[in-house]
């Protein structure tokens, strides 16, 4: 009896646990916590189905050192045949509050962050995209070499269900 219920326990947790959706995900770690303005952050990823639209995610990981309620980045989206597209972003990280948003316990946040909706990858080859941050203070005309605050940086590719 007790087999039987540990079984189906963990076919439960397993089921639950799989994200049909995803096809990739990966990370970067920043050192100490500090990303340099000339950090351009690098994801490759081929072979994604040529017909699926697919939504882009960044995924941000912050940490109570991050002095900020908005985020600022430079993205660009690289195709297998040279062309880029680039966009300049801008997320909520923080309520007025002050309060992070995101989940996780502890002092780290995690925010799961749109970047490109219902996109087609047609070409088959290496997509590349580059991520930097493009943080400013109020009135000053030059960025903030140094970003305290942000420990990893992610980007999650899943297939669109819309």
């Amino acid at each position: 009896m007790h087999n039987k219920l540990f079984t189906a326990l963990v076919l439960s947790i397993t089921f639950i646990s799989c994200n049909n959706t995803m096809v990739f995900s990966d990370y970067t770690a920043i050192d100490n916590g500090q990303w340099t303005m000339d950090n351009a952050l690098t994801f490759n990823f081929s072979e994604l189905d040529s017909v699926q639209p697919h939504n882009m995610f960044i995924n941000i990981r912050n940490d109570n050192t991050f002095q900020f309620n908005n985020l600022f980045l430079i993205t660009e989206l690289e195709y297998p045949d040279g062309n880029t597209t680039k966009d300049t972003l801008e997320y909520k990280m923080a309520k007025p509050s002050g309060e992070w948003l995101g989940k996780g316990f502890g002092s780290i946040k995690e925010n799961k962050l749109w970047y490109q909706e219902k996109i087609v990858f047609r070409d088959t080859g290496v997509y590349k995209v580059n991520i930097v941050h493009a943080m400013r203070k109020n009135g000053d005309v030059d960025g903030i070499h140094i970003l305290d605050g942000i420990t990893d940086v992610g980007l999650e590719i899943e297939k669109s269900t819309q």
